[in-house]
């Protein structure tokens, strides 16, 4: 397979059209290149408004990965952690050779390299992405980390696209690593946020914590990085426990007990479940995880605590 010389002339797959999916396809489109994509979502209630978004940006919506992966240039693989290895499997069938397949998942080497090894072995060109900040902020310039033998021809050709792509290292796990490790911290940190401040604001000590932490690091706006922290976990919870799951596998592997990770992979998950059942309000609605102020949410979950015991 040839592909057209420039990647404005693509066609790029989106498996996956959450919230990244959306954003990189809104940014393509804005630039006229035919985008494609699929969510598992699709034939859900939910899939009624990833419907309503493919339509109003001229984005095609496919059936299945495999039919997905069999009309495109370009794969992008923008699912949960959790997914990676099974999504590679599943396009592996309709991946034409010559294809760049780039995975923007944020799991273990481990796992890309599992993923890797079932799509180069269709012909296709696998490319290992590392994600290194919110994406929202930065939309298609998010920092991204690329790995693995095909990556610095990738960099080439989507740099124009307007992707801010560095290569890592020919080897895949690299970039993955580098993620995963950085992930034990930023993650790790949200979740001792949300534990430190939930149990402050029950004692009534919180203005004490947080003058003391002003106190120890002084570069950091704690009422703010709060509000933050509090908002994506509980909007996106699930995705960032999987996530972490994926760090604790990172961890293991190099041969370390993933007490840090294991935990913030377990305090996410336990919001994401609140979440879900409505302890944090209706998702869509314009007071779910939208307070400026985290004390909002940590009374939300001390009252729901209290109701339960």
């Amino acid at each position: 397979m040839t592909l057209p010389a420039s990647a404005l002339d693509w066609t790029v797959g989106l498996v996956g059209y959450g919230e990244v999916g959306r954003i990189l396809a809104e940014d393509l489109r804005a630039q006229g290149v035919a985008v494609a994509a699929y969510d598992l979502k699709l034939g859900t209630v939910e899939g009624q408004a990833l419907q309503a978004h493919a339509s109003q940006h001229g984005v095609r919506l496919e059936p299945d990965h495999a039919g997905l992966a069999a009309q495109s240039d370009f794969v992008i693989s923008a699912v949960t952690a959790s997914q990676t290895v099974a999504v590679a499997q599943a396009c592996a069938s309709g991946l034409r050779a010559g294809a760049f397949y780039l995975d923007f998942n944020s799991a273990s080497p481990g796992a890309k390299q599992q993923a890797a090894a079932l799509v180069d072995a269709t012909g296709a060109r696998y490319v290992e992405g590392a994600v290194m900040t919110s994406v929202p902020p930065y939309r298609i310039k998010v920092p991204l980390l690329l790995g693995g033998t095909h990556a610095a021809q990738l960099a080439e050709k989507i740099r124009p696209l307007g992707f801010a792509a560095q290569v890592a290292s020919e080897r895949i796990g690299v970039a993955s690593a580098t993620k995963m490790c950085r992930s034990v911290m930023i993650k790790g940190l949200e979740a001792m946020v949300i534990e430190s401040f939930t149990a402050a604001r029950h004692y009534g000590v919180e203005d004490a914590v947080l003058a003391s932490l002003h106190e120890t690091f002084p570069g950091i706006d704690w009422e703010r990085h709060g509000a933050y922290f509090f908002q994506r976990v509980i909007e996106h919870g699930r995705r960032r426990s999987e996530e972490m799951f994926e760090s604790a596998r990172t961890v293991r592997d190099a041969g370390l007990p993933p007490s840090i990770a294991q935990g913030a992979a377990e305090r996410q998950a336990w919001i994401a479940d609140l979440a879900q059942v409505g302890v944090f309000g209706e998702r869509g609605t314009p007071g779910f995880a939208r307070s400026g102020d985290w004390r909002v949410e940590a009374d939300r979950l001390l009252a729901h605590l209290k109701e339960s015991t």
